[in-house]
């Protein structure tokens, strides 16, 4: 058994550069085509104790009004892990109080869910010593979103989420979010998707093993699309105004919408460009009070 002082994993928003829907599974899941990548914005997982029971506190400037109760997804991918491991490891498994420091939007489609219950299995299945091997079955019972956040690097996203491949390597692009401060429900877009015509067919999207710019990289995202745009635009208006104002900015190479939204990114030449770019938004748009992250691509992997 190992410890840390103040034991800590940072759960990275995931990015969809592209989203694809390409079918839909008997029992209802849609089946997707999607790269994934990370920002440098992120939650905080940390643990304190051992403690007689799991429990989770919420903090951080998007905390309120969050449950810290046993549907929460950090609780869930705790309570999952310790059964398993406990199972494994003949019990040997110390409950903790986990504290949740919630930065990212909540209901924003950048995966800050799926990342916090990523970061507790990683922290957990350090603390206990246990084979990271068993973190995947659990991440996919979670959600979608929850495998690719395991390993926080790079990924082609496809059947349902649990389907993994390496991703193009990532030039030294800008990478700027933005989320209007509305929360979008997931169900409701893909009822949209469903109503304005659904799956739609298309050759599989095209990635090389590596793109040497972000002028390369913005190309070749231009002929693919995030299918459910249109449809959470139709139940959230503000993302258009959102997606205007940033393909408005200079040097904004493309302006488009993550997941399932509200947020939406844009892809800058380098991430000093993006830092800029978000100042000027922000310096347009402060009185809507947008919360914004600029910078550059994480690359480092599931670091804790």
């Amino acid at each position: 058994m190992t410890f840390s002082d103040t034991p800590q994993a940072t759960a990275h928003a995931k990015i969809n550069l592209f989203l694809h829907i390409t079918g839909r599974r008997d029992d209802g899941y849609h089946l997707l085509d999607s790269l994934a990548v990370f920002a440098g914005a992120a939650d905080r997982i940390t643990l304190e104790g051992p403690a007689d029971t799991m429990s989770l506190t919420i903090d951080g400037p998007f905390g309120r009004g969050l449950e810290a109760d046993s549907q929460n997804l950090v609780l869930r991918a705790a309570r999952a892990l310790q059964a398993k491991a406990g199972t494994a490891f003949n019990g040997l498994t110390e409950s903790f109080r986990l504290k949740l420091e919630k930065n990212l939007p909540v209901s924003s489609g950048i995966g800050g869910g799926s990342a916090d219950a990523a970061a507790t299995l990683r922290l957990l299945a350090r603390e206990w010593d246990a084979d990271q091997t068993i973190l995947f079955p659990i991440a996919e019972k979670l959600g979608a979103d929850v495998p690719v956040c395991i390993a926080q690097r790079p990924a082609r996203m496809q059947g349902i989420g649990e389907i993994l491949a390496p991703a193009p390597i990532l030039p030294d692009a800008g990478l700027l979010l933005v989320n209007p401060g509305v929360g979008v429900s997931t169900p409701e877009v893909f009822q949209a998707f469903a109503a304005s015509g659904g799956i739609t067919e298309r050759p599989e999207a095209f990635l090389p093993t590596r793109w040497n710019s972000a002028q390369d990289m913005a190309a070749d995202l231009n002929t693919t699309t995030n299918d459910l745009q249109a449809p959470a635009l139709s139940q959230c208006p503000v993302i258009g105004t959102v997606l205007a104002s940033i393909g408005s900015l200079p040097d904004c190479l493309l302006a488009r919408m993550s997941g399932s939204g509200a947020t939406c990114f844009g892809i800058f030449p380098d991430p000093d460009t993006a830092i800029t770019a978000a100042r000027i938004l922000n310096e347009q748009n402060a009185r809507l009070g947008w919360w914004t992250w600029a910078g550059g691509f994480h690359h480092t992997g599931s670091s804790t």
